[in-house]
Formats: C-alpha cells, sequence, structure tokens
C-alpha cells in the first residue's frame, strides 16, 4: 500500500481485515507510522525522494496483489503488471480507465499550471470507504478461492 497519502479510515479497515482474513499488508511511506501489533501487518519506511516509494511498491507488485493508490500514475504501472490496483475511495483502475484517468490528470494539472483554481477531491465519506470495503471483500473473496 502507498501508505503515504492515505486516510486513516482506509487503514484501519486494511488492517481489520488482515487480521480477519490472516493476509499480509505491507505499507510503504517516506515517514516513520504507527501500524498494530498483528502477524499480518508490516510497515517499510523508505528514503525520501521523488517516487522513491513507488518505485519501491513497484518492485514488490506481484500480479495477485492488491496496491492501494491515490497515485495515478503508479496506478498505471501496478495495472500494467497484472496487479489490481485500487484507491482509497474503492475506485478500481482497470486497463479500460487507466489511460483516461492519466489524461484527465494531466490535464487537471495543465489547468493548475496555468494558475486556474480546480479545487481538489471532497473529504472521504462514509459512502468511499464502504466502496473501499467492498472493493477489498471482492479482492479478498478471488484470493481465497486461488
Amino acid at each position: 500500500m502507498d501508505a503515504d497519502a492515505c486516510p486513516v479510515p482506509i487503514k484501519q479497515i486494511l488492517f481489520r481485515a488482515a487480521d480477519r482474513a490472516r493476509c499480509p499488508v505491507t505499507l510503504l511511506a517516506n515517514h516513520p507510522m504507527q501500524v498494530p501489533g498483528s502477524p499480518y501487518v508490516r510497515f517499510v519506511q523508505v528514503p525520501s525522494g521523488l517516487d522513491v516509494a513507488d518505485n519501491e511498491i513497484l518492485k514488490r507488485a506481484r500480479p495477485e496483489d492488491l496496491v492501494v493508490t491515490q497515485d495515478i500514475p503508479l496506478a498505471a504501472e501496478i495495472v500494467a503488471l497484472g496487479a489490481l490496483a485500487v484507491s482509497p475511495r474503492g475506485e478500481p483502475f482497470t486497463r479500460e480507465n487507466v489511460r483516461s484517468r492519466l489524461a484527465i490528470r494531466d490535464f487537471m494539472t495543465e489547468l493548475r499550471d496555468n494558475g486556474v483554481r480546480t479545487g481538489g477531491p471532497s473529504p472521504l465519506d462514509a459512502t468511499d470507504k464502504q466502496r473501499f470495503a467492498n472493493a477489498l471483500d471482492r479482492w479478498l473473496a478471488r484470493r481465497s478461492r486461488s
């Protein structure tokens, strides 16, 4: 998991699911982070720097993995590896949608670079948390059948 920007409620959902499903969860971030004392939860701190955490996530990712990230370029690379990428809002990144998501991201960056105020995402709400939990449960169900 790309833990640098992952909201606390989403991490808590992951921690509970890790223990319930006995499924390992690895959080990667470039700053110290508190994680529960679970045999299924592991934290890896990487050095600060541009794309250091992303590169480490890519190095560790396997096709059967679920990677939680808000970083669309990272999600595109995860999808290309054959793994599943999902946002903390439970929105899956797929081969079908990741290119358009990149194009929209690039367009919004261009607008901001030209002084246009685009606003940010709305705060994480109960619907987002439920959508994420549902996406995680679907992945866990597929994993248990494998």
